[in-house]
């Protein structure tokens, strides 16, 4: 192998329970070979090490003092993520950051900044980003067969039973709060499906009796009137846990289950073309769940039950729009459902690898860019900041290169 395709070096900073989870995801991947481990902890880093028979350090200085290192795998608390994401490009070297990509929008602007000015590839792990569901509702709204979505929801009842009360989580000085450390996911999920930077916001915030903020819901308006809506709680047991996504497209609703989601369900009414083309649908299942690095486990499914005339043939009119749309379709896309949701969320961050591989390989952008993570922490800052205050905010304007200068 010469030296133009070699694999290039990766180094892990952060060997808790997520680093590690992270680097059995990535170590196989064609391009990528793990060289080295950093954490403060020596046990932990040294354990991990271990298992990959690569030096443990002890901090991220240690990585990029070696010169192997081509990649840096961010996988600290929130706090850390913007001071070592730019030291790691400063050094030359590429970025795979867990999300937030910082706890500010400022912090996350002067990073994306600085991946512009490095020149490397910056990929924040939004994994929403790289499950197939997802790019599979992406490639139905980008053919026409489901209308743009006009409504996005998603409701999160997550689990609090490994959140101690002096876990990090709850300190908003190291994970920003619950929108800027969890709500990041659905706030770029719901940008890349809407397809639209969001405008303004307004939150509520609900604090457990004697506690930390742990319900937080907020409304998001993007352009054109379309409105998406978010609520957390982390208030279940592991076993209680319950999350939905919907998306209102008109004529037809999308159900997709799961914060990592494996199951998406739609519904659509549609006139003869629309019905024989959701009838070939899982001919194309194969193409219409591909994400580059994600390898599927074998027994993911498309169905699609098509009711002819289960209306009349009379027009039907909703917001405006009228069409004919006699027949009623039922498409399901499944992933093996919750057993294959470990499978689903390591493939997934495997994906985000490949994706920073490609693109230090060819060039071109990441689908989980610099500008994403930026944006969903923008957003996130400002739901904070409307909860906080009780007033709507606006979210800034962070799509164009004059604002990353600002922020730097």
């Amino acid at each position: 192998m010469t030296s133009a395709t070699a694999p290039l070096g990766l180094g892990l900073v952060g060997c808790g329970g997520f680093g590690a989870f992270l680097l059995d995801a990535v170590a196989d991947l064609p391009g990528l070979r793990p060289v080295a481990v950093a954490d403060p902890d020596p046990q932990r880093a040294g354990a991990l090490g271990e298992r990959y028979g690569v030096p443990a350090l002890a901090c991220l200085d240690d990585l990029l003092a070696r010169q192997e290192v081509a990649v840096v795998a961010v996988a600290t608390p929130p706090d850390a993520h913007a001071a070592m994401a730019t030291a790691t490009l400063r050094a030359g070297r590429h970025v795979l950051c867990e999300k937030p990509l910082a706890t500010t929008a400022r912090e996350a602007g002067a990073v994306a900044a600085e991946a512009e000015r490095a020149g490397r590839v910056l990929v924040v792990d939004h994994v929403l980003r790289y499950n197939p569901l997802v790019r599979a509702v992406e490639r139905l709204t980008g053919e026409g067969l489901l209308a743009p979505p006009r409504r996005f929801l998603f409701e999160n009842d997550a689990s609090d039973e490994d959140l101690g009360p002096d876990h990090w989580f709850w300190d908003r000085a190291h994970s920003g709060g619950v929108f800027v450390e969890h709500g990041v996911h659905f706030f770029d999920a719901a940008r890349a499906l809407l397809g639209s930077d969001p405008l303004s916001v307004r939150a509520t915030a609900v604090r457990r009796p004697g506690g930390p903020v742990d319900m937080a819901s907020a409304d998001v308006l993007h352009p054109g009137g379309v409105l998406a809506s978010h609520l957390h709680s982390f208030t279940h047991a592991h076993r209680c846990e319950r999350q939905l996504m919907r998306l209102d497209h008109g004529f037809a609703e999308t159900c997709i289950d799961g914060w990592i989601p494996v199951r998406a369900e739609i519904s659509a009414w549609t006139d003869e073309d629309g019905a024989r083309t959701w009838e070939r649908l899982p001919e194309r299942a194969e193409a219409l769940l591909h994400v580059e690095g994600f390898r599927p486990h074998g027994a993911e499914q498309v169905s699609v039950v098509v009711e002819r005339d289960a209306g009349t043939a009379r027009p039907a009119r909703g917001r405006g729009e009228e069409r004919v749309v006699p027949h009623h379709v039922r498409a399901v896309l499944d992933l093996g459902g919750e057993a294959r949701k470990a499978h689903v969320y390591r493939e997934s961050v495997r994906a985000a690898a490949a994706d920073l591989l490609r693109v230090a390989r060819d060039g071109g952008t990441p689908v989980a860019d610099a500008l994403a993570g930026l944006a969903a922490v923008a957003v996130a800052e400002a739901a904070t900041l409307a909860a906080d205050t009780g007033i709507a905010q606006s979210v800034p304007g962070f799509a164009t290169r004059p604002f990353l200068s600002e922020s730097a």
